[in-house]
């Protein structure tokens, strides 16, 4: 190879090179203006989906003192997840005569996979009860 064989190729791998960082520069330029136009509605957009949110769970915790509501508020036990409430109704006689699982919804919101799968237990009557005994050696005081 002569002197201008190696100069010409010195110079076109320079021009990659060279174009390879302007199109890099070029590229995170309009990836961080792109970022900064999107920003204000990415911001407005998590506001309204924290807002919204928000105020389901305020509903959630205000729906047992509204006028309508099918239970008494002192009969609740709020869980959250799976399912918001277990109501017993009757626990303020002291005689329960139903045990409900109560899902609060507002909006367009809609039970999720597990609360369906819930529902659907609770209507096959997949319900039961179960007592745990703590063993004896575990609760009570030993003597040295």
């Amino acid at each position: 190879m002569d002197f201008m064989t190696i100069v010409l190729i010195i110079l076109f791998l320079l021009g990659l090179l060279i174009t390879y960082w302007i199109g890099f520069k070029s590229g995170a330029f309009k990836k961080q203006r792109q970022w900064e136009l999107e920003l204000p509605t990415q911001r407005k957009d998590a506001i309204m989906k924290s807002r919204a949110i928000l105020g389901g769970q305020f509903s959630e915790q205000l729906a047992p003192f509204l006028p309508d509501f099918n239970f008494n508020p002192t009969e609740l036990k709020f869980l959250g997840k799976p399912v918001d409430f277990i109501a017993f109704k009757g626990l303020d006689n002291k005689e329960i005569e139903e045990v409900v699982f109560l899902e609060i919804k507002s909006g367009k919101s809609a039970l999720n996979k597990t609360q369906k799968s819930l529902k659907d237990a609770i209507e096959k009557k997949k319900v039961r009860w179960e007592e745990y005994k703590i063993p004896r050696e575990l609760t009570e005081k030993k003597e040295k």
